[in-house]
């Protein structure tokens, strides 16, 4: 089958550039491929729904830029599409002297990001939020929550009102470029597109590998764990309640987090995962871990950041340790509070000589362009990603070269 352009991949980030591919060029025939039986199966349907706002990103970074934009750009696609949201907004609680200091420089961050926030003092907190324990926090209005299938679902109800084609249960083993076109085949079925875009999440490396791009990297599955608070005690915290971060620690830390239709989750905790789209816990699967075993980057982040991993494979094994941290902020919660909740698995890009891929990453060549890592908050960010993608798809193979990182 001919077509003109083809999207691997049906989570958010894979949806939004079909989208804004649709509408940059709406004569053209474009199909997405998405391997599993629905669309946002994977990291978009299992996280935790938040619509940030961008105080934690480094200013004039590329993160900070499309978080910005796309929470704006989540906002009004909702809006426009029915789609239920609210803005509760996020505390960012300072729970001793060290966080007052470090929520200082996270203002200043703030600031600078054009982000609209207040700084509440020990009184004020507590006044916000009567069971929160702190000396302090930032209060970010505009942070928000969604559920990002419902996004997906509108999204891909756009795409096929515009022409194009998405195509479900369809698991890439082959792709070939030459000078005239790309040809995508899964298993006996095959597409001749002229320009391809792979959005493929926890496989990204795989699928780059696949079509003959050098990478320097490997996708480490890290699980997100969660909990739900019993219904009871859903009314324990009106906003999202988050940690100051830890400069020292490659993840941001377990935080409170009101879903849409009425539940409190807390989570996530990062632990390596043992199988890169196994949910259940202790899920394993040999292949995953040998892929990850044999780089050498792998060993280099493990001794990195050995301590921490230990703190979070701990957090995992205990509940108890696991509610501590939550009890840092929010001591009225225990262990009988926290029910079972479905554990999310994160995409870490990882180099050989072991650094955390922190933000975006994309491989092209002349016909492709490989979306490598799309870290958090690739969600909010979705929308202006894909409008980028799709804006540098459609320019000269040269203009590749300004996204490759």
């Amino acid at each position: 089958m001919n077509h003109d352009i083809c999207i691997i991949g049906g989570g958010i980030v894979g949806l939004a550039t079909a989208r804004a591919l649709t509408r940059l060029r709406p004569e053209a025939r474009i199909v997405l491929l998405e391997k599993e039986g629905a669309l946002a199966t994977h990291q978009t349907g299992h996280n935790s729904g938040v619509i940030h706002a961008g105080i934690y990103y480094k200013p004039g970074s590329l993160k900070a830029d499309l978080c910005r934009r796309g929470a704006i750009a989540t906002k009004e696609f909702c809006a426009q599409h029915g789609i239920p949201f609210q803005t509760p907004g996020k505390l960012v609680v300072a729970t001793d002297d060290v966080e007052l200091d470090r929520m200082a420089s996270l203002a200043a961050n703030a600031q600078q990001n054009g982000i609209d926030f207040d700084i509440l003092d020990e009184a004020a907190l507590r006044q916000r939020e009567p069971n929160v324990r702190g000396l302090g926090a930032i209060f970010v209005p505009s942070s928000g929550i969604v559920n990002y299938r419902d996004i997906c679902r509108a999204m891909a109800d756009d795409i096929r009102a515009a022409g194009a084609v998405i195509e479900l249960g369809v698991k890439v083993d082959r792709i070939e470029e030459t000078a005239r076109g790309v040809t995508v085949r899964a298993g006996a079925r095959s597409w001749t597109v002229d320009r391809l875009v792979a959005c493929a999440g926890l496989q990204s490396d795989r699928l780059a590998r696949l079509a003959g791009v050098a990478i320097q990297h490997r996708i480490l599955p890290f699980r997100g764990e969660y909990y739900r608070v019993r219904p009871e005690k859903t009314a324990i915290v009106k906003h999202l309640i988050y940690p100051v971060p830890d400069p020292d620690l490659p993840f941001l830390g377990i935080h409170l987090t009101p879903m849409m239709g009425g539940a409190l989750t807390v989570g996530p905790n990062a632990v390596l995962g043992m199988a890169r789209e196994g949910y259940p816990r202790f899920s394993l699967s040999a292949a995953d871990m040998l892929d990850y075993l044999r780089f050498p980057g792998f060993w280099r982040v493990m001794r990195h950041n050995l301590r921490s991993g230990l703190g979070e494979m701990r957090r995992s094994l205990w509940k108890s340790l696991y509610l501590k941290e939550c009890q840092k902020y929010c001591p009225g919660l225990t262990e009988a509070d926290l029910l079972p909740y479905e554990a999310g698995i994160r995409a870490q890009a990882v180099m050989e000589d072991g650094a955390l891929v922190h933000d975006f990453l994309f491989l092209a060549t002349e016909r492709m362009l490989h979306v490598c890592n799309a870290p958090s908050p690739a969600a909010t960010s979705a929308i202006p990603i894909g409008e980028m993608i799709a804006q540098k798809l459609m320019g000269t193979a040269t203009l590749f070269e300004e996204i490759v990182t």
